[in-house]
């Protein structure tokens, strides 16, 4: 018989994670930088800009894009440490390798693209380390790729998966291909239409780095918010914890209207 491993690390239960769901409802509003919104703004153009791409292109980024994430997937489950940039050096981090790779086009951004990936999903296991997660547990390395198809934790076509809280699982083999199908599509999607937003002349000034910086800090913030939300699951239940954040949300949105 298996013995189910708890993914949380030891912490202190909160008498009342009211406050901390307020929190990370307000992260949940401001997780789309002013970057982003630009990008998703002039979306018809990017859209335009995706679609001259040869499909080899768009291919290619859906392999490099597999490729990078299985390496960084191994990377974690050999110690509870992945590197560690900080708050501020990951985005600077990722914003050099983001100028390296909008310097030379199309080929020298496909050269880079492995490292753009490796460097976000660090970022996002990082962030449920800090939010009490033993990050060497397949469990938990599955739910940081999960990160990577939200856009949002109560996106409709997501949600907050509590099931891998009280589960075992391998992450090897059939396992990881199989989680890599439904995530890599998606993220390569998104990847590919970092590369056409370099190429759209009204974001002439929005260079690869900046681009690659909004992607990292944009993506560690969902996963801060996800993995926050489980842990609260985890200590109080998920219905309380989800109809709270939903409530705080609403509270947000009537506040801004």
């Amino acid at each position: 018989m298996s013995v189910k491993v708890n993914p949380l690390l030891p912490t202190p239960l909160a008498p009342d994670p009211g406050p901390e769901i307020a929190q990370l409802a307000q992260r949940q509003r401001r997780a789309n930088g002013p970057l982003m919104r630009i990008i998703t703004k002039f979306g018809g153009t990017i859209e335009e800009q995706m679609a001259h791409l040869p499909k080899g292109v768009r291919d290619q980024i859906e392999r490099v894009t597999g490729n990078a994430l299985r390496r960084a997937v191994d990377v974690a489950g050999h110690g509870r440490a992945v590197p560690d940039f900080g708050p501020r050096a990951a985005p600077a981090f990722a914003a050099f390798t983001g100028a390296i790779g909008g310097a030379g086009g199309i080929a020298t951004s496909l050269a880079e693209l492995p490292v753009t990936v490796t460097v976000i999903l660090h970022a996002i296991l990082r962030a449920a380390e800090a939010e009490g997660f033993d990050t060497t547990l397949p469990e938990v390395r599955a739910e940081a790729l999960r990160v990577l198809t939200s856009g949002g934790p109560l996106a409709e076509d997501d949600g907050i998966n509590t099931s891998f809280l009280g589960a075992r699982m391998t992450l090897t083999g059939p396992a990881l291909h199989a989680l890599l199908a439904r995530v890599v599509p998606g993220f390569a999607a998104v990847l590919t239409q970092k590369l056409a937003a370099q190429t759209v002349p009204i974001l002439g000034a929005v260079t690869g780095a900046a681009l690659n910086a909004a992607f990292l800090t944009h993506y560690r913030e969902l996963a801060h918010i996800r993995f926050g939300l489980l842990r609260l699951t985890a200590l109080h239940g998920a219905a309380p914890v989800r109809a709270r954040f939903e409530a705080a949300l609403k509270d947000l949105a009537r506040i801004k209207a």
